[in-house]
């Protein structure tokens, strides 16, 4: 049995779970149990707090976990990353009141820096040559430069609205950050079956994402045109149709390229366009 630890709540616990399940992991849903094993895969989940995962699976408590890869630079643990998964994605970055002329890392130094990521803030600033007094600080961070409690705040920035809310401005991206798989480097040959497995089901979702399976019937005469400007995976399906000198066109595309692409595809005298969902691709 393989053991994930995933964050018990927020946008990485959602799109996880979303994860899971689209890879074929039935879960029993309960808001009170911790720990909950899956009914048709060898994995159970355990629910933590994403700041514990690191740790717990560098202990062996879970033999892997999906984290914020701004937690798993904080810690420092040593576990090895399996997967970036690309999604969760935000930055870490420094900001200051808006107000203020900013030009460069040295204003910075002598300056209080209220932060959640005290050991990331510290190595940056070392890199910078730059010395300030870093406060560590749980939940609200945002606010500790309008209350006076700090100069300049060190944070997770996803949209910027925050920022913006209590009259800050972004001045330095120190990372980016998005979700990423951990294991245990002490795994056993048994358990890194499963999780290869796993990875596998993960990947044919991921591969799937944003793309659109499209057929359509076009002239035979205009076929070498049309794969031109088809930015297909590979090399289209193509099948005669009964009607001489027309053909089945079949081709797997990004879907944010289809509206880009439909016009030129008309003019050559594409027909009977259909756009379909992939749910799962296997390269």
């Amino acid at each position: 049995m393989l053991r994930i630890a995933i964050q018990t709540k927020g946008r990485l616990h959602e799109e996880t779970m979303s994860l899971l399940s689209e890879s074929g992991i039935k879960l029993e849903q309960s808001k009170r149990l911790l720990l909950i094993p899956s009914r048709n895969f060898p994995i159970e989940v355990l629910f933590l707090r994403d700041d514990d995962i690191p740790q717990s699976v560098a202990d062996g408590v879970a033999d892997i976990g999906i984290v914020g890869e701004n937690e798993y630079a904080e810690k420092k643990k040593d576990v090895k990353v399996v997967k970036r998964l690309g999604f969760s994605k935000c930055r870490l970055s420094l900001a200051i009141p808006k107000e203020i002329d900013y030009k460069s890392t040295a204003w910075l130094n002598g300056k209080v820096i209220a932060t959640s990521y005290p050991e990331i803030l510290n190595d940056f600033l070392k890199s910078k040559d730059v010395k300030a007094d870093i406060h560590v600080i749980t939940g609200s961070v945002e606010i500790a430069p309008g209350i006076g409690l700090a100069d300049a705040i060190f944070d997770i920035v996803s949209s910027g609205s925050t920022l913006v809310t209590n009259h800050l401005k972004e001045v330095e991206v120190v990372m980016q950050s998005e979700a990423i798989m951990i294991a245990n480097k002490n795994i056993t040959d048994e358990k890194q079956a499963i999780l290869n497995e796993l990875l596998f089901r993960m990947e044919a979702v991921q591969i799937a994402e944003g793309k659109k399976y499209v057929l359509m019937n076009v002239p035979t005469e205009n076929l070498d045109e049309i794969i031109e400007i088809l930015p297909g995976m590979k090399s289209p399906t193509i099948m005669p149709l009964a009607k001489e000198g027309w053909s089945s066109l079949h081709v797997v595309i990004a879907e944010k390229l289809f509206w880009d692409i439909i016009g030129k595809l008309k003019a050559l005298g594409a027909e009977s366009i259909l756009v379909m969902p992939i749910e799962k691709m296997i390269l």
